[in-house]
């Protein structure tokens, strides 16, 4: 992959993008540092009250799941529509490519953010952005485990293979997902979509792992491989600004998106600043480089992963005004997915868990609460699989 003066995009192994400083203000900063100021001071005071409990096992003190004889979590109510997860990977072997293999099953999917850890789980507070859960002590391993997976692998990201992500599945009701991989722009083994292609179909599971493909906005030969995967059946294509180091708005973006439009292809952004990235990747993630994309290519449909992230209010903001951006909700707090629901009235919000980040629960859990009240079950069922069938047949 040829690239065009910038060092490589993989943020996740600690390797910038090539940022213009004028892009990112020190109110930039002041704003995100507030976000998570007033989210710490208002939790548990909205809707909704207090929704604190120990790990992702101590979900099941909500009514529609329990644990099972072997500490398992599973849902429990046969009325809750079976869901589609609009955001999901798989486990991750490039570079020099360690041994993964995921047709494995292991005992117990170790989330890369994992709430069951320890016994009592940490207290996973369903009110405020899903990572703020996790102290910095929690997440002082994160880089080191994402850049493993790149040299020698590790025992974390070998429990997320197919069979420990269908059981999880198949214990919270959720009958698909959508597998987005990332092309990171690494100089070789640089092939996730392959490699997880291979896996899903010796699986069998093609029919509830549903695989996109992703390219490198700067790539040589993007075009030509999302031609490629589009005719492969891909529908979904992945861009992440923080990981891949670009902005939404740049000239090489936008030729993906004329040829999306082109192949009648999904853009899923990650949307907003998640708040554990390296400060230095935060630039290309802000709301207002997005909305080039979205004003430019009317008749494209742009996924905002997360609802923004901790950018949530102005990423709500321009998922109302622009009818082709939908909403990822994963991550959000259950305070602000009733805002997102209030403004949109649960069109174009997709329910969406960033397994194996998390415990699919985590997301679920938070929708069935704010659609508990009848009134709103046509709500829950577009959230947890209606709004996907939209747009998968798009």
């Amino acid at each position: 992959m040829q690239r065009t003066g910038c060092a490589l995009g993989a943020a996740s192994l600690g390797i910038a993008g090539c940022a213009d400083p004028s892009r990112y203000t020190d109110a930039d900063r002041a704003l995100l540092a507030a976000q998570r100021a007033e989210e710490a001071a208002r939790t548990g005071k909205g809707p909704f009250g207090v929704h604190r409990y120990q790990g992702y096992r101590g979900l099941a003190e909500l009514p529609w799941f329990e644990l099972d004889s072997a500490g398992v979590l599973r849902m429990v109510d046969e009325s809750v529509p079976k869901a589609i997860d609009f955001h999901g990977h798989l486990g991750m072997s490039m570079l020099f490519k360690p041994n993964l293999d995921l047709l494995a099953e292991t005992p117990r999917v170790r989330h890369l953010l994992d709430c069951d850890e320890t016994d009592p789980g940490c207290e996973l507070d369903l009110d405020v952005y899903i990572n703020a859960n996790f102290t910095d002590e929690d997440l002082h391993d994160l880089p080191w485990e994402t850049v493993t997976q790149a040299l020698w692998g590790n025992d974390v990201v070998r429990t997320h293979t197919i069979p420990n992500l269908l059981a999880e599945m198949d214990a919270t009701n959720v009958e698909q997902a959508v597998i987005l991989p990332i092309m990171f722009g690494l100089p070789f083994g640089d092939d996730i979509e392959e490699t997880w292609r291979a896996a899903i179909t010796e699986s069998n599971s093609a029919d509830r792992l549903l695989l996109g493909t992703s390219v490198h906005p700067e790539g040589r030969n993007k075009i030509a491989e999302l031609e490629a995967s589009a005719a492969l059946g891909a529908k979904v294509v992945k861009l992440h600004p923080t990981m891949q180091g670009f902005y939404p708005d740049a000239d090489d973006a936008m030729e993906v998106y004329e040829a999306a439009e082109r192949l009648g292809l999904t853009i899923f952004f990650h949307g907003g600043r998640a708040g554990i990235e390296p400060e230095s990747q935060h630039t290309f993630a802000m709301p207002r480089h997005y909305e080039g994309a979205l004003s430019s290519f009317p008749n494209v449909n742009f996924v905002i992963g997360h609802g923004g992230a901790r950018d949530g209010v102005a990423m709500l903001e321009l998922g109302t005004r622009y009818e082709n951006a939908w909403l990822g909700i994963h991550g959000q707090g259950v305070s602000h997915l009733d805002e997102m629901i209030r403004r949109t009235g649960g069109e174009r919000l997709l329910f969406g868990t960033d397994w194996p980040f998390y415990h699919l629960a985590a997301t679920l859990a938070k929708v069935l609460i704010v659609t508990e009240d009848s009134g709103r079950s046509e709500i829950r069922h577009a959230i947890l699989r209606g709004n996907a069938e939209r747009l998968l047949a798009s």
